[in-house]
């Protein structure tokens, strides 16, 4: 059987590869649980704002160009297949960014200084990650608590008025879009922590 025809055995075979070269790679074993753990860390923040971007950029401008087309199928394949599978991969991958971020910090010894923005210390690291780790929870508190309430009730699978779903889509469309403003300074301040700019 070929692990290519399933996507759980992409996945697998990917993290399984992946978890080979890190521990390949690492000198001690704490170097070897740090790399695991920011691979985790990035793989899930590429799923997470890959996520986001496709949702602002490709089901948004889908749905409203289905919902004007009077001739063409609607946005029912969306909203009704589409939108609740890549929600669930989005909320997820969410939650596992945010506490793989947030391990890898504690295991390099600064997630207390990171969270200060580095004022307590004067660590140009911690404020410049910090800025980032901000930015990332409170996108998280988005995805969960703005984001995934509302677009169950957009999806119908809460049940809602339509005055409610006209509010929660509203209220969900505005918490993401806040996301991916705050995703462009978020990916600047992660990356540059790790190669000596923006600190």
């Amino acid at each position: 059987m070929n692990p290519l025809d399933k996507i759980t055995g992409t996945i697998i075979t990917g993290l399984v590869i992946a978890v080979v070269i890190a521990i390949g790679n690492s000198t001690a074993s704490v170097n070897g649980v740090q790399s695991i753990v920011i691979w985790l860390h990035v793989a899930a923040g590429v799923a997470w704002i890959g996520l986001l971007y496709y949702f602002n950029f490709v089901q948004v401008p889908s749905v409203a160009e289905a919902n004007a087309d009077e001739g063409g199928p609607g946005p029912a394949a969306i909203t009704k297949y589409v939108a609740p599978r890549a929600l669930l991969w989005f909320r997820w991958a969410a939650l596992v960014t945010w506490l793989t971020g947030a391990t890898y910090l504690h295991l390099n010894g600064v997630l207390g200084d990171a969270f200060e923005l580095g004022m307590r210390t004067g660590n140009a690291y911690a404020t410049t990650i910090g800025i980032g780790a901000w930015m990332g929870t409170i996108m998280l508190f988005n995805v969960w608590v703005l984001i995934w309430p509302n677009q169950k009730k957009v999806l119908g699978i809460v049940e809602a008025t339509a005055e409610e779903k006209a509010k929660a889509a509203r209220t969900a469309f505005l918490a993401s879009r806040t996301n991916t403003m705050l995703s462009i300074p978020m990916l600047m301040s992660m990356v540059g922590a790790g190669h000596g700019f923006f600190m």
